[in-house]
């Protein structure tokens, strides 16, 4: 037992294990206030000062920052808005919504995502507990908005997407996407792509369904991303890895194609057969083979059905939370990561916000565990960015 897994109990008793609560008490007397202090002097300065009555002269006249939660304008965590999409390379980290559900097969609404996934992340903090993060101290956020999608027109919004991705990655901002349905999938891994040069990106898919269709309903669909996507040289098939794969709604059209191009798939009781830890492995070593990035993209319905209502494919069986958040922040801290999506919320769904607040969890988590693993803050743009943009190759396969 180590000295920093030890504690003396408070009458003084023989050391005992440290407990993560006290790890976690001992963690924040360590963290700045000097973003809170900054954003308390910015909301005195354009908000005006409080009215006499109040006491605590900490608040303004109009909401500004991160309180009340219940006011002020919704960007992802109230993080600033940034109008000018230039000048998003100054910030570490850049969040994306891509209103986008025109793939759909099924159920309507993914459109929605990114407003139900900002408001109710004005719940949260940026701090937190257990891991000791609080980003507000450690990093620099920005919401830059949404990307402009063509309504009924899968491929244009295609290449908006690619080229709206494609811009913020290359900027060295870490891209952070809310969808969506996932057929945006394709277009964000392109976007990448084109920023690559000859690296390599791998993919670690959180989902119940493959996803691996060429076509559906005779186009692109959410059903199809990573046929496409794993078309491109950048990103090979060998080194697509989905995590949670199962149930009644996976089409044999896609399962074809995992098996003529070698993918990797761990389904709910492979995972919990093999355990968390061996999963997590098994990932890595599969996504990381070969390749320099790799980027999450997480499907709300890779959760049990039970935790998570308002989304288009809805399929019991899945993973539990604490599941999914402990097999993506082992996956984060070990990775490099290049960028992550959050798809398939549909808040007209959502039973009181439950399954948007599990997306907010989910980008929350992946910030905490990059600063936890020094992937944030970037002192200087990743490696893997190359900076001149070109054109996908695209594999042959048959």
């Amino acid at each position: 037992m180590t000295e920093d897994s030890l504690f003396r109990s408070p009458n003084g008793d023989s050391p005992q294990r440290q407990t993560e609560a006290n790890r976690a008490l001992e963690l924040e007397t360590h963290l700045p206030l000097t973003g809170w202090q900054q954003e308390v002097s910015r909301g005195l300065e354009y908000g005006l000062e409080a009215a006499e009555s109040i006491r605590d002269r900490t608040i303004p006249t109009f909401s500004r920052g991160e309180l009340p939660h219940y006011a002020g304008i919704n960007t992802f965590l109230k993080a600033p808005y940034l109008e000018d999409v230039r000048r998003v390379g100054e910030y570490d980290v850049a969040i994306v919504g891509v209103p986008h559900d025109s793939g759909t097969t099924y159920r309507p609404g993914t459109r929605f995502g990114p407003q139900g996934i900002r408001r109710i992340s004005a719940l949260y903090t940026p701090y937190n507990f257990e891991l000791g993060i609080d980003l507000r101290e450690q990093i620099t956020l920005c919401d830059v908005g949404d990307i402009f999608t063509i309504p009924a027109n899968n491929e244009k919004s295609f290449d908006q997407i690619s080229k709206g991705i494609a811009h913020v990655f290359s900027s060295g901002a870490f891209p952070i996407i809310m969808g969506g349905d996932h057929s945006i999938g394709y277009p964000t891994v392109r976007g990448i792509c084109r920023h690559l040069g000859d690296k390599k990106v791998g993919i670690i898919h959180f989902d119940r369904h493959v996803d691996t269709q060429e076509t559906d309903l005779d186009e692109r669909m959410h059903t199809c991303p990573w046929f496409h996507a794993n078309n491109i040289k950048n990103a090979p098939p060998k080194n697509l890895v989905q995590l949670g794969i199962g149930g009644w709604q996976v089409p044999r059209q896609g399962v074809k194609v995992c098996r003529e191009r070698n993918t990797n798939i761990l389904t709910v009781t492979d995972i919990m057969e093999m355990g968390l830890d061996a999963a997590v492995e098994f990932a890595l070593e599969r996504a990381m083979d070969g390749t320099d990035c790799v980027y999450i993209s997480f499907d709300i319905d890779c959760i049990d059905a039970g935790f998570v209502p308002g989304t288009g494919w809805p399929e019991p069986g899945g993973l539990m939370p604490r599941e999914a958040l402990y097999l993506l922040g082992k996956i984060v801290q070990r990775a490099p990561v290049c960028g992550l999506e959050i798809v398939e919320v549909s808040p007209p769904y959502d039973i009181s916000d439950i399954t948007s607040l599990m997306a907010t969890r989910v980008i929350c988590d992946t910030m905490a565990h990059l600063v936890l693993s020094g992937q944030l803050p970037r002192k200087e743009k990743a490696s893997f960015i190359h900076p001149e943009a070109t054109p996908e190759l695209v594999a042959e396969w048959s």
